[in-house]
């Protein structure tokens, strides 16, 4: 795939092995962060504590579409798409918020199930995450509580029907 470029100077690329250093930082930092408004301290700390589980991310890069946000040689953002059809992830850096870079990440993710000949994409979307996904055209079908480490969290079952 070529690298896309916005204004904003942002290169979209496929994840490797070697970023997910990178990718996990950004995963516990954008966290501890971005969703400390939605989620408590004991949810927060569970939460995060899914970047311990290495196997998980490696299938993450291994059998999943994984984009990238680059800019200034920083990830600022990534998105992965499971299946073809799933959103399994999608993180945005706390110093790059409300600047368009999910909303890159995600119209591309959007093209390579359409590519795939899906008709719908699906997601288990944080609180934090819901209005974005709103915004990009998913319904809720189901609000969900989720045990994580025996901790209880709300989340969403989200829905977009896609018109090829």
């Amino acid at each position: 795939m070529n690298n896309i470029t916005s204004d904003h100077h942002i290169i979209i690329r496929k994840g490797t092995d070697n970023d997910l250093p990178e990718m996990l930082q950004l995963f516990r930092a954008t966290i501890d962060e971005v969703c400390k408004k939605d989620y408590d301290l004991q949810q927060l700390e569970a939460w995060k504590s899914g970047a311990d589980h290495e196997e998980r991310w490696i299938k993450v890069i291994r059998d999943q579409y994984v984009l990238l946000a680059l800019t200034e040689n920083k990830i600022a953002g990534f998105c992965t798409l499971d299946q073809g059809n799933y959103i399994d992830l999608l993180f945005v850096h706390k110093d790059y918020q409300h600047k368009g870079i999910a909303t890159l990440l995600y119209q591309q993710i959007e093209k390579e199930a359409l590519l795939n000949n899906k008709k719908a994409l699906t997601a288990d979307v944080s609180k934090t995450a819901r209005p974005f996904f709103e915004k990009s055209g998913f319904q809720v079908v189901q609000e969900k509580t989720v045990s994580v480490k025996g901790v209880a969290m709300i989340n969403y079952k989200m829905i977009k029907h896609l018109i090829s």
